[in-house]
């Protein structure tokens, strides 16, 4: 910011970071502090919440069924994403214009409205109860969005790249293989990491479609060990720091790929 002095930016930066880390600093109290302690300082810090967590309350069940949701929705949107970017980015058909207002006009609706009837679909294809049901749903939901930062970051690629591979004798499939893909990186890595991170949080779906305990995902594990009378605040607290790893992991990892992408995007020629 031009003309502004290092504390105009740093102050407010400080603020923020105060206010968004200090519940995540009270989390961490929580799950790392003895049973019964009152201190604000994790001191002796203690593993037994994240025992009780993963262990005692079946916790290495949710977190494996949501990773296991995670990943297929990561790998069905990303790849259907692709395909239809594609064509939406290098193709001209009638009605084209309309597909993507549809497809700007399903943001704006609701997961919640969607419940019913969904749940009759998945009842008649007998997916009710199975983690199948919230990898369809996700990827139904998370479609419309990926589909256009594909489109839009292909049309920044200029097709007198893939025209040169036709030239040298490249099909089209081997042309998008060899030159498009390797230069989608960025948005490949975007579109899954939001897929995976958008699936990981859901709890909506997850409570609806899924009845048995064995099959419970993270976010329903952690609502299904709040007790009627009592709450281990320790137990819950650990199970949401181990719940927000993956997605802290998953963020720090993609932060270069964002700015690639963004960079790229704003170049031309």
């Amino acid at each position: 910011m031009r003309g502004a002095s290092r504390w105009q930016i740093y102050l407010p930066l400080a603020l923020y970071l105060l206010f968004t880390l200090v519940p995540f600093y009270w989390m961490l109290v929580f799950a790392l502090r003895p049973r019964g302690s009152t201190s604000i300082v994790p001191w002796p810090i203690t593993f037994e919440h994240f025992d009780t967590v993963w262990n005692g309350m079946g916790f290495a069940v949710f977190f494996q069924n949501s990773l296991l949701v995670g990943i297929a929705s990561l790998i069905a949107t990303t790849v259907v994403a692709l395909a239809g970017g594609y064509a939406l980015a290098r193709y001209s058909f009638r009605g084209k214009g309309a597909f993507m207002v549809g497809m700007l006009c399903t943001q704006f609706i609701p997961g919640a409205l969607m419940i019913i009837p969904l749940f009759e679909i998945f009842r008649t294809l007998s997916l009710t109860n199975s983690l199948w049901s919230l990898v369809v749903a996700e990827t139904v939901f998370q479609l419309p969005l990926s589909l256009i930062l594909i489109s839009g970051f292909i049309r920044n690629i200029p097709q007198e790249l893939e025209q040169a591979a036709w030239v040298d004798g490249c099909g089209r499939l081997r042309g998008f293989l060899a030159i498009v893909l390797p230069l989608l990186r960025p948005a490949l890595v975007a579109v899954g990491s939001f897929a995976f991170i958008h699936s990981w949080n859901n709890f909506l779906f997850a409570l609806m479609f899924i009845n048995d305990q064995e099959k419970f995902t993270v976010p329903v594990g952690l609502a299904y060990n709040l007790g009627e009378n009592s709450v281990d605040f320790g137990a819950l607290a650990a199970g949401g720091v181990v719940a927000a790893l993956p997605v802290v992991i998953v963020f720090a990892f993609i932060q270069r790929y964002l700015v690639q992408g963004m960079s790229a995007g704003a170049v031309k020629g």
